[in-house]
């Protein structure tokens, strides 16, 4: 493909609570065994983009040490392969990102020295399969300036937390808000980009001097009426973890044949690093209904309609129903769980009820792991 790539994944997002405490939402596990930014570059690699650069900033410990390999997604190479940048003091910078505008000018020469003629730009928060090569193909025969991927959102869906578009006839973009109060469509931009190189140089480099830091505001929304600025509308499945309850609910997802069918088992393939780890164990009396576990975990209870990632143990006379278990949990005896998330590393004592009343309950226990 006649393109680079860039995946943003340097925000934070508070509306995530507890669960973006200890890492980027990037790195969120998603699935039992993936984890977000898998499917950005997965879909990198599917479409051959050769060289990647992954920008890191929020929480990046865990995210840097899952990218610490690039061989899982088939970016071991000589020609290109896959860069991760994260904020770093020079005699001209010593500030953080400040928005996405500056965090690819910050690393400009990423794109300066490559000799790719386009850019495909995406967010590292969305699960989606997606062949850019076609977008890049409606982009060329459109004659655009810049390609904005868009999906038509479920009318009775809130959409504010989004960027709406409205195209016209020919699908170029004439309107385009950022987290509208009231939102005017309910299509929205799904955080995937495709420009020019040299005129992504040039917009940023004209950012930079006028102070501007936010690649959708000060970009897209800026100059919709002076550059050719097209929507490619995508109708496959595309989730964006944004709060507590899309991740629980994106997990979720995983539980329905189609969806698992339509990511694990139908060409191209989402690929992870992956860990040296048994498969999961089911002991002598474990009752398991429409769950998804994964390996290194032992089950002992009961486990419905819920995701148990990796290295997580079960105890006797457990229940657990409609949860979500992240990685190396330890879940004691006659423990219930119901419309939970709980956090990863946590040891659930021996006992506990833990309910989502109202909603998905986080669950983040501080306990030593070897008190049950």
């Amino acid at each position: 493909m006649r393109a680079i790539g860039i995946i943003l994944a340097g925000g934070n997002n508070h509306r995530m609570g507890e669960l973006s405490r200890k890492r980027a939402i990037s790195a969120m596990p998603i699935a039992g065994s993936y984890r977000s930014i898998d499917f950005a570059l997965s879909n990198m690699t599917n479409s051959r983009v050769q060289k990647v650069g992954v920008f890191t900033q929020y929480n990046a410990r865990s995210l840097n040490e899952h990218l610490s390999s690039s061989k899982w997604w088939d970016f071991g190479r000589k020609q290109g392969g896959l860069f991760v940048f994260t904020p770093t003091v020079t005699s001209e910078n010593n500030s953080w990102y400040r928005g996405t505008a500056d965090a690819i000018y910050q690393n400009l020469s990423f794109l300066k020295e490559s000799h790719e003629p386009y850019v495909v730009i995406a967010s590292g928060d969305c699960v989606y399969k997606m062949d850019y090569n076609k977008v890049l193909e409606y982009h060329i025969a459109k004659k655009a300036d810049i390609t904005v991927v868009c999906k038509d959102m479920d009318a009775r869906e809130n959409v504010d937390r989004y960027g709406t578009i409205k195209m016209n006839e020919d699908s170029r973009i004439e309107e385009f808000e950022e987290k509208p109060i009231v939102a005017k469509s309910n299509t929205i931009s799904c955080g995937i980009y495709v420009i020019r190189r040299r005129q992504l140089i040039e917009l940023i480099e004209k950012c930079a001097e006028e102070d501007l830091y936010d690649f959708v505001k000060d970009i897209l929304i800026r100059y919709k009426n002076l550059k050719r600025i097209y929507g490619y509308k995508m109708t496959d499945y595309w989730k964006n973890i944004a709060t507590v309850e899309d991740y629980f609910n994106t997990n979720m997802d995983f539980l329905k044949p189609d969806i698992r069918n339509y990511f694990f088992r139908e060409y191209p393939d989402i690929y992870s690093k992956v860990d040296d780890l048994p498969p999961a164990k089911y002991n002598v009396g474990a009752k398991l209904k429409n769950c998804l576990i994964s390996s290194g975990s032992i089950i002992n209870g009961t486990v419905e309609n819920s995701v148990i990632f990796k290295d997580v143990f079960v105890g006797n006379n457990c229940t657990i129903k409609n949860s979500v278990i992240l990685n190396d949990v330890y879940i004691g005896d006659n423990t219930y769980i119901e419309n939970c998330i709980v956090e990863s590393h946590d040891t659930i004592r021996a006992n506990s009820y833990l309910k989502g009343e109202d909603g998905i309950k986080v669950v983040v226990e501080q306990n030593d792991r070897f008190v049950i």
